[in-house]
């Protein structure tokens, strides 16, 4: 009966929200005029409701774009200085326009929140019949998901329109000014507050598949994170908040990422996983449940025959998208010394000698300990870059194939539909980033925040510490910076290669104009690759004729810059001589579509637009 009960709910919001006549903004299909005199009955009524969240792809992103190995998927990366795609992003490239609709901000694009909001306004009808406990963890996965919501807008449009309560055709907020972003990351940060002190804690207990105490502090570090630095780095352009409150909110940041660190020193959960285990940190990215992971704070998993991952079906050809120079570039040699300016990176088995451990894990190698498929007859291993489909996602444009994130546990590519490869939302090792680099942005990062913090993720790899007298590198990638957080910066950079992260990082440290204006990115020296021949590399096994005459063909096609290495975007990228033409007086956010600012004058535009 209750699962009869929600689908009708459900049919009913579905629809109000196809059938309804005006589509704009937040008014679309107003739920307030949804009635069910059977439901808002019980706790378990609350629980089918928010089940309907986890399963939303604006809130939790299930695998948009081919695979996804990080929260914010692998196009977040797209255009990056550290990854690419075949094709170069347009964003970065300041080719964005202002669109007529929807871009974010049209139909569909607030039904989260309204169903989020419809929630909180109907709870209490429960918790009328039982008492707040009862349901208490429900209402703070409701608020942890509005959080979640409400980051991905602040991201993309800054200023924003901030409702609580379901909105309706009479509601001032759809002829009101938008909310300054610090007034929104202060109402996410009291959602957040109030989603710690509802959820239950997980401290090492079994795993549920549901949103914890844990993940909603994660997630809080996160933002406030994001807005403190935000704040610190755009404020003296356009971009900047009324009033700076960067310190604010990296002090909150530092304080709940170190409450996080806390509760592992107390119980020992969440911990980090692999440590001092061989290929640890790349197993960390590669298996189908994690469940007993002390690490994964909160993660998706598949079903076969429900929903499935598409991310393994590619990831052994380069899944259309590769590591750049720039990346290779930033791992440490092992010592914690930074490398030379001319070091050999003629090929890859010379890249890694000597070098951070990550790197290694994070790209493929021809050591052949690198495996594309181990459970093959015989184990196939990783022999070259997967050129040869170029412009699919069976290519890797830049020779810097991926490994982080391959799950090479099968005999061969998983068929459509059959991918079982988990999705990472969150884990440990980035709330010990946030920490370190909150401290150090407040000015007032010790010995003892590095070693509880940065040094734990090298502790896994067996890497050398990182000191608070950090000697200045002259490769250091950012002007001004004290040489402490330019290094907390590289430790994030490498340690969350690959994740989704970069983009919003450069966007939030105001970076565009050091890391992406007029640069070309490029990949490996194309030359070791000259007259290589699959059957010579590994005799046992019968040679792919087609597959090596698609590699040459493609071989000869690559171009190179006048240093050798693979001119990923060849002529495409603004003629190939003038790199990225991000502006950075407008592309930090995204435009109002033109129809949103008519039916509502007082939303304004971004700047630039």
């Amino acid at each position: 009966m209750k699962n009869i009960k929600y689908l009708i709910l459900m049919a009913l919001v579905t629809l109000a929200v196809t059938s309804s006549c005006n589509d704009d903004f937040l008014e679309r299909a107003p739920l307030d005029k949804i009635s069910d005199a059977n439901y808002w009955k019980s706790t378990n009524d609350l629980k089918l409701y928010v089940n309907n969240f986890y399963s939303r792809n604006d809130l939790l992103a299930r695998e948009d774009g081919w695979g996804s190995i990080g929260p914010y998927g692998w196009d977040a990366d797209n255009g990056s200085d550290i990854a690419v795609r075949y094709l170069y992003n347009e964003r970065m490239n300041g080719e964005t326009t202002v669109p007529d609709d929807n871009n974010g901000w049209g139909n569909g694009d607030w039904e989260s929140l309204r169903n989020i909001n419809y929630f909180m306004d109907h709870y209490k009808l429960v918790e009328a019949t039982s008492s707040f406990d009862a349901v208490k963890q429900y209402v703070g996965e409701a608020l942890f998901f509005r959080s979640i919501f409400y980051f991905a807008k602040l991201c993309r449009y800054g200023a924003l329109p901030w409702a609580s309560t379901t909105v309706t055709t009479a509601s001032e907020i759809l002829f009101s000014e938008r909310l300054p972003r610090n007034q929104v990351v202060d109402s996410i940060m009291v959602d957040l507050d109030n989603a710690i002190s509802y959820l239950p804690a997980r401290a090492g207990g079994a795993w549920t598949g549901r949103v914890t105490k844990e993940t909603a502090m994660a997630l809080q570090a996160r933002i406030a994170l994001y807005e403190g630095t935000w704040e610190k780095y755009h404020a003296d352009d356009a971009f900047k908040a009324p009033q700076n409150q960067s310190q604010k909110f990296l002090e909150k940041a530092a304080k709940t990422a170190g409450d996080l660190i806390a509760m592992s020193e107390s119980n020992g959960y969440p911990a980090l996983d692999g440590v001092g285990v061989e290929f640890g940190y790349r197993d960390l990215f590669n298996k189908e449940d994690y469940s007993s992971s002390k690490e994964i704070l909160f993660w998706r998993k598949y079903q076969n025959g429900s929903i499935n991952s598409i991310w393994d079906r590619y990831s052994a050809n380069g899944s259309g998208r590769g590591a750049t120079k720039n990346l290779i570039d930033s791992y440490l040699k092992a010592d914690g010394t930074p490398v030379p300016a001319n070091y050999d990176d003629a090929t890859l088995l010379k890249i890694v000698e000597n070098r951070d451990p990550r790197l290694a894990q994070t790209i493929q190698i021809n050591d052949k300990k690198h495996y594309l498929w181990q459970k093959a007859n015989p184990s196939q291993y990783f022999m070259a870059p997967a050129f040869d489909g170029w412009d699919s996602e069976e290519s890797c444009p830049t020779g810097y194939q991926i490994y982080k994130g391959h799950n090479f546990n099968y005999a061969e590519a998983r068929p459509s539909g059959q991918g079982l490869q988990a999705l990472i939302y969150f884990r440990f090792g980035e709330t010990l980033l946030i920490y370190a680099e909150a401290k150090a942005e407040l000015g007032n990062i010790s010995q003892a925040d590095l070693d509880k913090s940065i040094n734990k993720l090298r502790d896994r790899v067996k890497m050398s510490p990182l000191t608070i007298n950090v000697t200045n590198d002259p490769n250091f990638e950012f002007k001004n910076l004290p040489p402490i957080i330019q290094e907390i910066r590289r430790e994030r950079k490498v340690e969350l290669a690959c994740e989704g992260f970069r983009v919003n990082d450069i966007m939030r440290w105001a970076a565009a104009g050091e890391l992406i204006v007029g640069k070309i990115p490029v990949g490996a020296k194309l030359a070791q690759w000259d007259g290589f021949k699959f059957e010579d590399y590994l005799p046992e096994s019968a040679p792919d004729l087609s597959r090596q005459s698609k590699f040459e063909d493609r071989f000869k096609s690559l171009t190179t810059d006048e240093n050798g290495y693979i001119k990923i975007f060849k002529n495409t990228l603004n003629g190939g001589t003038q790199g990225f033409k991000f502006k950075i007086d407008r592309d930090y956010l995204y435009p109002i579509p033109t129809n949103q600012k008519t039916l509502n004058p007082k939303l304004g535009q971004n700047p630039g637009w």
